[in-house]
Parts: structure tokens; C-alpha cells; sequence
């Protein structure tokens, strides 16, 4: 098993409250994984860890690389908007068996967690083309994420978060749009709030917590810079040497990712300017509730909300797809749009349905 940007990951653990303890603890848990039954279109496996806190998901080598050569892109774009929408990406992993199996996979949190008191749960993507999933469960005790059509008549009701949660959607699809990224999804659940909750978002020691986990932002002990790879320097190559494999003779070729820096600034302690810091960054204050970073409290609802899938580039094969999807879909919408449509579409989508 190789692990591979592991001190990136370990510091963005770190910014999320997530203990290494608690990390290997939840991932290597006597307890089995939790298998995802996904309607996904991908051949990727999907498992969430017993306790439900990190969702696991196998990648191909194309995606795997496409997110280590830009880590640092999306590590900038969380520094300059630490409550963004995107999904965590919590490790990057190989596990290699010789001669037999190579198989990537990335840790994520999970969007829906905890999701004890959830009651229904939605992945959209802003279009209508193969937008609708069956409800019925047929009895069994499955969940079934449902997609934009079945959203049809229903709102996403956040009161004074609706300005913030319309401008993050924004700022989190322009940067998407810049990677050429497209097809990526809005996951959304929701859950009552129950009385004491109610009652208790305005009192003044709930609000002093959620102002300090609003305002705080751990980092590593080394806060001027953190290698993306641990390896010597020049170029980084997967290792794809397989044993005398087929496949692993045709993946030497591949060209390696450059190694790359993350830098840091030095966290400022002045009242003043930590206030400045929280309206520069587009901060909102958190909930007080575990997975806070996900979870937006609306008038009486809690919602649970992430960017998820944004692996898909914008390159020949979906420039056809798009062509086909056109004479096939006429006037319609579907999700193979270049990124900036998608970007705008999926905003628009958003913002009509948030009160």
C-alpha cells in the first residue's frame, strides 16, 4: 500500500479538527466498511468506514494524477475560502498485489455525516437529461440518493445564509471552470432542527463557539511550507513497474507529476485583523455541530451540502459527447457542456431554488 501527498493531507486533517487517532482510528476499524450501492454512471467502487465519517472511492490513474497535479490549486483555493463548498480530499492511496491488481483510491469526508436524523438525501447537477431516480425502495431497507428532477417544487430555505451559500457556489464553480472541469454535482440532504437547537443558535455561549471554530484555522507546525510528494526532488513517476506486466510495461511511459510546494502565511493574531481575514475569506459562522464545514443551519432545517465529482475534464472525448448529446437532445439540458456553461447553469440552477 503507498500513500502519496501525505504531508498535504495530513495539515488539511489538521484544519478540520481530524486527529490522526481519529483518522486511523474510523479507517482501520475492527468494523467493516459500509458498501455504497451508487447509480453512478463510473465503474468506481464506493465505501463509507463503519462509523460513517469518510467515504472511500477508487479512482483511475487518470484522476489520481489529474488531482495530485493540481493539490496545490485546490489547496490555494481552500486557504482563500476555508468554508468552501468542495468535498474534503483526506489521502490518496495504491494498494498494489504483484501480478495480480493496482487499485487507487481517495479518502474523502463525507458530506452526509452524521446522518442519523436525515430524511432524505439529493446529488444534483443542475440539468434534466437522465435527472430522475425511482424513490421506491421496493421495502428494503436501502437509501437511495435522488437527482434534480425529483427536486422539482422544492427549495433550499437558509434565511440569512442564502447570500453566502449563493456567492460560495460561485466562487467554488469559477475555480472548477478554470481547471476545465465539468459534470460535477451539488450533493444536498436535510434534517429537522430540533427546539433546543432552535433555541439555542442565538445564546451567547453557543454563538462564542461557533464564532471560534468560524474564525480558527489549524495548521500544521510548520506553517511556511509542506512538500506536496515525499520524494527526492525533480519529477515524481507513480511507480507502474509491474512486475513484467502487460499493463505496467505501457504505464511506464507515462510522464511523472511535477513536485510542488504549498506556502503558507503566517496566521496574524490581532483582533482586527482576524475580523478583516473572516469577510476577506468569505467565512460564515459554522454551526455547532460535528462536520460543521458541510452543514449550513437554515430557518428550521439543517443542510448538509458539498461539490463533489470533479474529476471530469472538458477534453476530446466530452467535446463529442457534447456534439452527439446536441442532435440527440435537442433544446434540453444535459451535463456535457463545456465548463463554462456548466459553471453558469449549474450557479443559476442553484440560486433559483435557494430562499
Amino acid at each position: 500500500m503507498q500513500t502519496f501527498a501525505a504531508p498535504v493531507f495530513a495539515k488539511l486533517r489538521h484544519s478540520l479538527d481530524i486527529t490522526e487517532e481519529e483518522y486511523v482510528t474510523s479507517l482501520c476499524s475492527g468494523g467493516c466498511y459500509l458498501q455504497f450501492v451508487s447509480n453512478s454512471k463510473s465503474k468506481a467502487n464506493f465505501f463509507v468506514t463503519n462509523d460513517k465519517r469518510f467515504f472511500l472511492k477508487t479512482q483511475n490513474k487518470r484522476e489520481v494524477m489529474f488531482l495530485l497535479s493540481n493539490l496545490q490549486a485546490y489547496m490555494e483555493h481552500l486557504e482563500k475560502y476555508p468554508h468552501s463548498l468542495l468535498v474534503r480530499f483526506l489521502g490518496v492511496h495504491r494498494i498494489v498485489i504483484p501480478n495480480q491488481m493496482k487499485k487507487y483510491f481517495i479518502v474523502m469526508q463525507s458530506v452526509f455525516y452524521p446522518d442519523e436524523r436525515i430524511n432524505i438525501r439529493f446529488d444534483m447537477k443542475g440539468c434534466e437529461v437522465g435527472r430522475w431516480t425511482n424513490p421506491d425502495t421496493g421495502g428494503e431497507n436501502i437509501i437511495k440518493v435522488l437527482k434534480d428532477n425529483n427536486f422539482e417544487g422544492q427549495h433550499i430555505e437558509l434565511g440569512q445564509e442564502k447570500s453566502w451559500f449563493a456567492d460560495q457556489v460561485k466562487a467554488d464553480a469559477a475555480f472548477l471552470q478554470g481547471l476545465n472541469v465539468l459534470d460535477y454535482s451539488l450533493l444536498l440532504a436535510h434534517q429537522p432542527l430540533h427546539q433546543d437547537e432552535l433555541d439555542g443558535k442565538h445564546s451567547l455561549a453557543n454563538l462564542v463557539i461557533r464564532t471560534t471554530k468560524s474564525v480558527d484555522s489549524p495548521t500544521g507546525s510548520d506553517p511556511t511550507s509542506t512538500p506536496l510528494l515525499e520524494v527526492s526532488p525533480g519529477k515524481v513517476v507513480l511507480d507502474t513497474t509491474d512486475c513484467g506486466s502487460e499493463q505496467g510495461a505501457a504505464e511506464a511511459t507515462d510522464e511523472g507529476i511535477p513536485l510542488q510546494e504549498i506556502n503558507s502565511l503566517p496566521k496574524e493574531t490581532n483582533t482586527d485583523s482576524e475580523l478583516q481575514e473572516f469577510a476577506k475569506h468569505h467565512r460564515r459562522l459554522l454551526p455547532n455541530c460535528k462536520n460543521s464545514i458541510h452543514a449550513i443551519d437554515g430557518p428550521d432545517r439543517r443542510y448538509f451540502v458539498g461539490i463533489i465529482d470533479i474529476f471530469t475534464v472538458y477534453g476530446l472525448k466530452k467535446r463529442l459527447e457534447n456534439m452527439w448529446k446536441n442532435i440527440r437532445f435537442p433544446g434540453r439540458a444535459f451535463s456535457t457542456v463545456s465548463p463554462r456553461k456548466y459553471s453558469r447553469r449549474f450557479c443559476q440552477w442553484i440560486q433559483e431554488r435557494t430562499y
